[in-house]
């Protein structure tokens, strides 16, 4: 198994429709033990139900995922009772809703702000307090996820493909920082899943129709297809990857039309 024995710590994870929940799956069909982060201490019974499936993994609560002190915190009590872990999986993002809904040119200073803080910043964040606190093994992995609207203008996507497009080079910068001590940082650029936080998106059907027929393989990608490439990247088969964003999409991130 390409994650036996190794200790994976996954941010952000929701429900089971979540590319956070496909990558939990994954990573520990293939020997991972688990600990996750996620937000509101009212979704704590709710969490602890989705993630029983995956014996002895933990939850802890982070609500200020690009908070300092929060993520301090919740990262030395994780250290604390887990000890050292091998890899790091962000899935956290947000952006205000008449941001994605208005035309781009509208965004507030504040909705700007908040999409590039929780977006991208808490990646940032991350992988600071994890390399502060030590916390990391050797050849430890980090990923995030990111989307395509990154790099084109896809309606709907608005401000959070600027938000994207920052993590996207937080990735790069990150990759030479940490490289130094020989741990990687990735990103996987998923093609359009219906997930929660994809019903934010406006007309999100019609972009899953376009996939449909425009990509190369004429199919919409799973959260447990790209799962299986977040357990590629967690794991020592990819360990001369690194600064990179992988494109989970069937291909349609290559086509022209």
């Amino acid at each position: 198994m390409l994650l036996e024995n190794k200790k994976i710590l996954i941010m952000g994870i929701r429900n089971k429709w979540s590319i956070a929940y496909g990558i939990a799956k994954s990573a520990y069909e293939n020997g991972a033990k688990l600990i996750f982060t996620y937000m509101g201490e009212d979704n704590k019974d709710k969490i602890e139900e989705l993630i029983s499936e995956f014996k002895g993994s933990k939850a802890y609560i982070l609500n200020g995922a690009s908070e300092d002190e929060l993520v301090k915190e919740t990262f030395i009590k994780i250290k604390e009772e887990n000890g050292k872990i091998d890899g790091i999986v962000h899935s956290i993002a947000h952006a205000n809703t008449e941001d994605l809904h208005n035309d781009f040119i509208n965004t507030s200073k504040e909705g700007y702000s908040h999409a590039v803080d929780v977006s991208s910043y808490s990646f940032v964040l991350t992988a600071r307090i994890a390399k502060e606190i030590e916390m990391l093994n050797e050849d430890a992995s980090l990923i995030t996820l990111t989307y395509h609207g990154s790099t084109k203008v896809l309606e709907g996507y608005n401000v959070m493909g600027v938000a994207k497009a920052a993590l996207e080079a937080s990735v790069r910068y990150l990759a030479d920082n940490l490289g130094k001590e020989g741990k990687r940082v990735n990103a996987i650029s998923a093609g359009p899943i219906k997930t929660l936080s994809a019903k934010g998106i406006k007309d999100f059907g019609a972009v899953l129709t376009v996939v449909e027929e425009k990509a190369p393989l004429h199919r919409n990608v799973t959260t447990t297809q790209v799962g299986n490439v977040a357990t590629f990247l967690l794991s020592n088969m990819s360990e001369a990857i690194t600064g990179q964003v992988i494109y989970a999409d069937s291909g349609y991130s290559i086509m022209g039309v």
